[in-house]
């Protein structure tokens, strides 16, 4: 009787999970006090991600590799870095000058997945409007997941320090 009542009590936990959202999005803004003529190139070079990205100061000794073009379309970076970190690759999927960069993220720890990320750029009369978007979808594990972490919650506060810093970047003279 108790292995019936434990085999149903997994099964509508399985369904529940079966309930939770396919997809995910994240994404934050902000407004850089200089040209996106001067904002894009920290994006699209991956070799300067070092200096305003959030993970680069979680993991200090993280390895770090550079494939391909040192900036657009091709570029690839792989990290192996510590649990905050894990280990990854990105690579530019789409670079428009001072308009848009896309990335294909692929990752290997402490999860594997593949999402979509992208930076959006927007001349304003004050500088340039930045939008950070990261999307990917939920397999059952993903589905599991999400019901004891929040990907809002995890990242968001992350692509904010990564906006704050190249902001900082970007205006320095």
């Amino acid at each position: 009787m108790t292995v019936l009542v434990i085999l149903g009590l997994l099964a509508i936990l399985a369904a529940f999970i079966q309930t939770r959202p396919g997809e995910f999005s994240v994404s934050r803004s902000a407004t850089i006090g200089a040209p996106p003529a001067k904002v894009f190139p920290n994006v699209n070079e991956l070799q300067k991600w070092e200096a305003w990205s959030p993970w680069a100061k979680l993991d200090p000794d993280c390895k770090t590799t550079f494939e391909g073009p040192a900036a657009g379309t091709g570029a690839v970076m792989r990290w192996d870095g510590n649990n905050k970190v894990g280990k990854g690759s990105m690579t530019v999927t789409d670079s428009r000058p001072s308009e848009l960069v896309r990335f294909r993220l692929d990752f290997l720890k402490p999860f594997k997945g593949t999402n979509t990320a992208e930076f959006t750029f927007r001349p304003e009369s004050n500088g340039t409007f930045v939008n950070w978007s990261m999307k990917g979808t939920n397999n059952f594990v993903g589905k599991a997941m999400s019901l004891v972490m929040n990907c809002e919650k995890m990242v968001g506060p992350q692509f904010e320090k990564g906006l704050a810093q190249l902001k900082a970047v970007s205006e320095t003279k």
